[in-house]
């Protein structure tokens, strides 16, 4: 549903479509039975887990998660490092129940955020079933792959892993093939070619996934698609469509908080949202506002769409520009933002 930008000023965006239903309640949260199923229940042979995909930044993971979940729970972006917290999406199967953990890309960290991330990053190693290392078939597997796979195996030494070569659909054949055997060679283990555009062998991963994982009960209902509650998840949408078009070190500098959100006292069904983009310099600012308040008019427009999409309902989203100076190594302003 397209947003109208007519009207809007640099700092907020209005422009309502009507729709009717409201998903107000958290979605996200897990606290009743599921009405097909109860929680707990263990079928004969039925398998459980959590599975969490690991590579360099940008190799595809959470664009691989959304593919299996079968809709969108973690933003995607060119730039790397986009993904900033652990995302939960629930793939349900008569046989299994796989919790797919998408995580930040492991990576040399360059601020107290990058370590943070990390860190972040090993603890859920050390906790999930199987691990899926990633490599893109476009890209030659080199010493970061390599650093990659030592840390998960001194972080989760016991955990089964399974290799997968993502974005199998921007090269031949003949470079899949000589991907996979790398891969294998790296890995000692299954390796499984993917393409999470084209839906390309995703179900044999699942197959390979849920046969690794022990005989379990279900951890979710079968409703839920993530334990992501809707705040975050809009704070997400808002930070994906500022991302979009940005170069160099600025998409690691924004960061995006819902302020509040309530029901439009004068518009009956519309959710007023308000969230806040911060950035580090006052020249950023101006890059994510653009030239007459352009380009945040554009990311108002996009972020609201997918706010309509998640919440099915109407949204009037206000968006407001700030700098947290340095915000990436002040420990207090991380923990404020939530690292």
């Amino acid at each position: 549903m397209a947003a109208d930008p007519s009207g809007t000023s640099p700092d907020s965006s209005d422009s309502p479509a009507d729709t009717t239903t409201d998903p107000t309640a958290d979605t996200a949260a897990v606290t009743t039975a599921n009405p097909t199923g109860g929680l707990g229940d263990r079928p004969d042979g039925f398998r459980s887990g959590f599975v969490s995909f690991v590579g360099r930044p940008n190799t595809g993971k959470s664009t691989l998660t959304n593919a299996l979940v079968g809709e969108k729970i973690a933003i995607t972006a060119d730039q790397p490092e986009t993904t900033r917290h652990p995302v939960r999406g629930i793939v349900h199967r008569p046989d299994a129940q796989v919790v797919v953990v998408d995580t930040p890309g492991l990576h040399r960290p360059r601020t107290l955020l990058g370590e943070r991330l990390n860190d972040m990053v090993k603890e859920t190693y050390s906790d999930v079933d199987v691990i899926g290392v990633c490599v893109p078939a476009n890209e030659k597997i080199g010493p970061g792959d390599r650093w990659i796979v030592d840390a998960v195996r001194t972080v989760a030494p016991r955990t089964p892993l399974v290799g997968i070569v993502t974005k199998v659909d921007t090269v031949s054949k003949d470079r899949v093939g000589e991907q996979l055997l790398a891969l294998h060679d790296l890995l000692g283990v299954d390796v499984v070619p993917v393409s999470a555009v084209d839906g390309i062998q995703t179900d044999v991963l699942l197959d390979v996934i849920v046969g690794l994982l022990p005989e379990g009960p279900k951890y979710y209902p079968d409703d839920h698609v993530t334990d992501d509650d809707t705040e975050t998840r809009m704070a997400e949408l808002i930070r994906e469509a500022a991302l979009g078009g940005l170069h160099d070190e600025l998409p690691h500098s924004v960061a995006v908080q819902i302020d509040e959100m309530f029901d439009s006292p004068t518009r009956p069904g519309v959710l007023q949202v308000h969230a806040v983009i911060f950035v580090e310099r006052d020249g950023q600012k101006a890059i994510i506002r653009g030239k007459g308040g352009r380009r945040l008019t554009r990311i108002v427009h996009d972020a609201r769409r997918e706010i309509i999409d998640l919440l099915d309902r109407n949204v009037y989203l206000d968006l407001r520009i700030k700098v947290a100076k340095n915000w990436q190594t002040d420990p207090k302003q991380l923990g404020r933002m939530g690292f």
